[in-house]
């Protein structure tokens, strides 16, 4: 290795090295402040405590908010890994014109900003008669998250060897058990992958979801936003640092269940 190469070599270990320490900075802050006794946002905190944990326990409308925005989360991720699946499938062994326009319409909400979409659908929601908080919070969520499936779906399926579903036939399987042996097992890492993108994407989504909530239907990031503006203590700093752990356990499962060296490949 020559000296101008070792030079750009160490140049982006330590482009890298900073990217990640500024990404990582404001979650370990977060965390941080979490376990302080400081009625303020303090750091470093005058003592350790954990004082704003055990408050969540009496917080008013977190609990229904972490219930609505699970079954939001859940139910839509669900929803999208089905019909995601199908319009990827669609794509790649459909024949019909337009395909790439088709695939451009259905991964525009990751294209477009939160706010716009959020107006649009509210639009269209209204248009329709569709006033029900809850049902309008799960298409919407739906919406934001079948791109992250069809895009990551799409990958896999452009990566596999339909060949393989003949073979299955002609070694006597119904058409429903070769997809069933052989195209889902080769998608499960995409559908996992796809799957905690959309699940986290719902979770933390705030800039659609604000359209669409009520007095009583609140997901999370709403009701997290109302803590800031009633109280802006670091409770909402414990608050985050248990997304902040739920996102590190769904990597974690993931890491196990497939890799993320594998997941990467998506």
């Amino acid at each position: 290795m020559t000296t101008i190469e070792r030079l750009v070599q160490i140049g982006v270990w330590v482009i890298a090295a900073a990217a990640v320490i500024f990404l990582l900075t404001p979650l370990v802050v977060t965390v941080a402040v979490s376990f302080g006794n400081s009625a303020v946002f303090s750091l470093p905190p005058p003592e350790w405590s954990l004082r704003w944990y055990e408050r969540l326990a009496n917080t008013r409308g977190l609990w229904p908010s972490i219930l609505t925005s699970l079954q939001i989360a859940g139910l839509s991720t669900l929803i999208s890994l089905v019909f995601g699946t199908l319009c990827a499938i669609a794509i790649v062994r459909g024949t019909f014109p337009g395909r790439e326009a088709i695939t451009t319409f259905l991964v525009s909400p990751l294209m477009l900003p939160g706010l716009v979409v959020g107006i649009a659908m509210l639009q269209g929601f209204r248009l329709v008669g569709l006033r029900e908080a809850w049902t309008s919070l799960l298409i919407a969520h739906v919406v934001i998250t079948m791109p992250y499936v069809v895009r990551t779906v799409l990958a896999a399926l452009n990566l596999f060897d339909f060949t393989l579903l003949d073979a299955a036939r002609m070694l006597g399987c119904s058409p429903v058990q070769a997809v069933r042996r052989v195209l889902v097992p080769a998608l499960g890492p995409a559908f996992l992958t796809s799957g905690m993108f959309a699940f986290l994407a719902s979770m933390d989504n705030y800039p659609v979801s604000i359209f669409f909530t009520d007095a009583w239907t609140k997901t999370l990031p709403i009701q997290m936003l109302q803590y800031v503006e009633e109280r802006p203590d670091p409770t909402i700093a414990a608050i985050s640092a248990g997304l902040i752990l739920l996102a590190v356990i769904v990597m974690i499962i993931g890491d196990r269940l497939v890799g993320l060296r594998r997941l990467a490949d998506f």
